[in-house]
């Protein structure tokens, strides 16, 4: 074991005199292992905080959540367009039929998209608010997060009081930074009292549920002044969120019975609905990201490659340079083991030096952009720990040769030398 440190010892004096040598020889040999090591890990870190971002978006939906559709998003659209189109949407006699008699579910919601709408409060307007209406279990399926008031009681949202909830923007380009709840806006020639106001959405890369632009009345309170009968051109969605200890596949066929009998689908005849989970995004993503991946480790591997050949080359040079201490060590009754170790320590040791070196260029690189263009790029430790590796290993593969050829050279002839 002693010996072992003194070779470590020794060998890491000898890379830093081959880093001070000859300095620009070292950096060019040097910029190959640290653009190589730069292109892996900074691939890896880019896909982590996207797949993060992303993953953390969908998240928000809830992975114990079915969502009631027409369309399956497990094809394509464009497969089978005119049987989708054929296809009734989710209206809220399914949601009626659902909440009554779904004993899986814990909460059940009807969203029905009614335009985009004009809001005004005094002189401030607010043209083209994306308008939902939507029933009283919509907060606690999707978890809205309120910056000032609340979201409907079930009693407001069964009458239809004339109240609304307004998304951050909605509500900054209405009342500045005031905050709205209990003033009155006029929509769909209503005026309406604020209850409640959302917070702003997250800078995610994907963001599913950016109410930002948002205005929510209740159901039957847009029932009241618009048009929400469902149709082939317009419908609403239904989502469901299963009981604590409820499986997903328990609830999609509690839904399906429900949905079958309640739209009197005959025993042969197929679904005219889609029962849709996250895990179908999920395993879309999983394959999607394993790609990026991919193509990252094979740009990092040709970057390697030219970097590989480097680091050979000082070590093909330091064996000439030591060919004497070499003959030296060997007369004396080094084995060869020994020897060979020292060199591929060194050989390492210059990788590990590279390879640090592209770890903090991307350290750089993600700082910058982080705060440059406010989406997060981060590097994990999982990412470092594969950049020192994948040093490592190339230090092994670059130096296998030189440290070979010096492990078995003759020592009267390297004496000589």
């Amino acid at each position: 074991m002693i010996t072992f440190f003194k070779i470590l010892a020794e060998s890491v004096v000898q890379a830093l005199q081959q880093l001070t040598g000859n300095k620009l020889r070292t950096f060019l040999s040097l910029l190959g292992i640290t653009i190589g090591i730069f292109c892996v890990v900074m691939v890896l870190s880019a896909v982590d905080s996207m797949e993060e971002s992303i993953r953390g978006s969908f998240d928000k939906l809830g992975d114990d959540v079915i969502y009631v559709d027409r369309f399956s998003w497990e094809e394509d659209p464009g497969d089978n367009y005119w049987k989708w189109m054929r296809r009734p949407n989710p209206d809220y006699q399914d949601y009626k039929a659902l909440s009554k008699k779904l004993r899986s579910a814990k909460h059940v919601s009807y969203t029905n998209f009614i335009g985009s709408k004009t809001i005004e409060y005094k002189s401030s307007s607010v043209n083209r608010a994306f308008t939902l209406a939507v029933t009283e279990d919509y907060d606690k399926i999707f978890n809205l997060e309120f910056l000032y008031g609340r979201f409907y009681t079930d009693i407001e949202s069964r009458l239809g009081s004339n109240q609304v909830v307004l998304g951050y923007q909605v509500a900054k380009t209405l009342f500045d930074n005031e905050n709205p709840v209990g003033k009155k806006v006029k929509i769909l020639g209503r005026k309406c009292l604020v209850i409640g106001v959302l917070d702003e959405a997250g800078k995610d890369l994907i963001n599913p549920l950016n109410f930002d632009n948002c205005v929510m009345l209740t159901f039957e309170l847009a029932r009241k002044v618009t048009n929400v009968k469902s149709n082939r051109g317009r419908g609403g969605s239904i989502n469901v969120k299963a009981k604590e200890g409820v499986s997903m596949d328990e609830l999609k066929d509690d839904i399906t019975g429900v949905l079958r009998a309640n739209r009197r689908i005959k025993p042969k005849v197929e679904n005219n609905f889609a029962l849709n989970t996250l895990s179908i995004i999920s395993k879309f993503m999983d394959t999607f990201f394993a790609v990026l991946k991919s193509a990252g480790f094979v740009i990092g591997f040709f970057a390697l490659l030219v970097g590989m050949f480097s680091i050979a080359n000082i070590m093909f040079v330091s064996v000439k340079e030591r060919t004497s201490i070499i003959g030296i060590k060997k007369a004396i009754g080094a084995k060869w083991q020994v020897i060979m170790m020292e060199f591929l320590i060194e050989a390492i040791i210059l990788c590990i030096i590279g390879g640090l070196m592209g770890i903090f260029l991307v350290w750089i690189f993600s700082y910058i952009v982080t705060n440059l263009f406010g989406f997060t790029v981060f590097l994990s430790m999982k990412n470092l720990i594969i950049g020192l590796l994948a040093s490592s290993i190339t230090g092994i593969v670059s130096g296998i040769i030189p440290a070979f050829i010096a492990a078995f050279m003759d020592p009267v002839e390297a004496i000589r030398k």
